[in-house]
């Protein structure tokens, strides 16, 4: 599995672990970038951010126009029809990414897999089947995947790695109800889920912000009391 293209941005000279962020459907890696200033992360937790493109592809419930996503969708119900096939060629690409950070001296866990729409599910088809312990998953205004092949799939090494998962209660895109469906089968199986829901559409609000940096100051290490603005930060596009 060829190792995507991405946008790297790490908020140190020297990462001490790394956020691997999959953006949602028609979007490219460039969609979450902006938010690492607005974490204000603390300056003694320097991190590398990970955005990968994914590959275009055509994309049924849209007349079949060719766009970044992780997986074709069919119906407007999403989970009814998944498409197996490309769920589990976007987990590998996931996979391959892992891999690369270990030869970079990230350890797996030290691997936050984050994800938005799309990009969450496969966050979520990843992380939970990944052999190794990783640090946690930020599920956002997404859903689980391929839920009937997770009771045999998943890896015991993260069935109590910490989960946040976040919705907005006026999503027209992915329903609510089925976000808490998801939720609600990972917390059957004895996931620890982190649940937030927010009054706004499919999108991210500043409430959520500041979740998610404290969600990552929870499982990478630093003091939440320290968060700081970040003046400097290194950009590369891969």
């Amino acid at each position: 599995m060829s190792v995507l293209e991405r946008v790297e941005l790490s908020t140190g000279v020297q990462p001490a672990a790394t956020v691997i962020w999959l953006h949602g459907l028609g979007a490219d890696g460039w969609d979450f970038v902006p938010i690492v200033r607005e974490l204000g992360l603390p300056a003694e937790l320097p991190l590398r951010f990970i955005f990968p493109h994914a590959p275009e592809r055509p994309v049924t419930i849209n007349n079949g126009h060719v766009m970044r996503a992780w997986y074709d969708i069919a119906q407007q119900d999403i989970a009814r029809v998944p498409d197996e096939r490309g769920i589990r060629e976007s987990q590998g690409a996931v996979e391959a990414l892992i891999a690369e950070e270990k030869a970079r001296g990230i350890d797996a866990s030290r691997i936050v897999l984050a994800g938005f729409s799309q990009g969450g599910a496969i966050a979520l088809q990843a992380g939970l089947r990944h052999g190794e312990r990783i640090a946690g998953i930020m599920a956002l205004s997404t859903y689980l995947p391929l839920e009937a092949s997770l009771e045999t799939e998943a890896s015991v090494a993260n069935r109590r790695l910490p989960i946040l998962m976040v919705h907005g209660t006026q999503d027209p895109v992915i329903p609510l109800q089925l976000a808490e469906a998801s939720r609600q089968v990972l917390q059957h199986r004895g996931y620890q889920v982190d649940w937030k829901a927010y009054p706004m559409p499919h999108s991210v609000c500043a409430e959520e912000v500041t979740d998610i940096a404290e969600f990552l100051v929870e499982v990478l290490g630093g003091g939440a009391d320290d968060r700081e603005p970040r003046s400097s930060t290194i950009l590369l596009a891969r």
